[in-house]
């Protein structure tokens, strides 16, 4: 007696019941759970898993008082972080990939993904850290471009 399968990887993974959801970027569903979390007028928000790129995320948001504190919770796995909403942010996202800015290429982005000059942030990661674009443009490095909140 024998049994043959044909086809792709997915399809056998589908014929033997065993399908599971892969989780493509946790900084992008963090970004999402938070912004979700604001429309409806939540006052917290609970992010799983955690990375040290979303902490640093989170920090930059933190400064400019988009959010307000925030606490890890460390379960010896992947860490949680409960998250306090002030209801001051509209809307944030996740750029990918990640391309990389020049310092004279900063401006083109903030003209293209944020709705005015006067509020809003990009962060970037560079080789001084996680921050914004203005933070950058003081400190005269490039990176690449993480996402943006506003």
């Amino acid at each position: 007696y024998q049994r043959r399968v044909h086809g792709t990887l997915s399809e056998c993974l589908f014929f033997f019941g065993c399908f599971k959801m892969v989780r493509m970027s946790t900084l992008a569903d963090c970004l999402k759970n938070i912004a979700n979390a604001e429309k409806r007028g939540k006052r917290q928000v609970l992010i799983r898993p955690s990375s040290k790129v979303i902490i640093k995320f989170l920090r930059v948001m933190q400064k400019h008082e988009y959010i307000g504190d925030f606490e890890i919770i460390d379960n010896h796995r992947s860490n949680k972080i409960i998250v306090e909403l002030n209801g001051r942010l509209n809307k944030t996202g996740v750029i990918s990939p990640r391309y990389d800015i020049s310092l004279g290429s900063i401006e083109k982005w903030v003209l293209n993904l944020l709705p005015s000059r006067q509020f809003g942030f990009i962060v970037l990661t560079t080789s001084k850290g996680i921050m914004d674009h203005e933070e950058a443009k003081k400190k005269n490095v490039g990176g690449k471009i993480l996402g943006f909140f506003y």
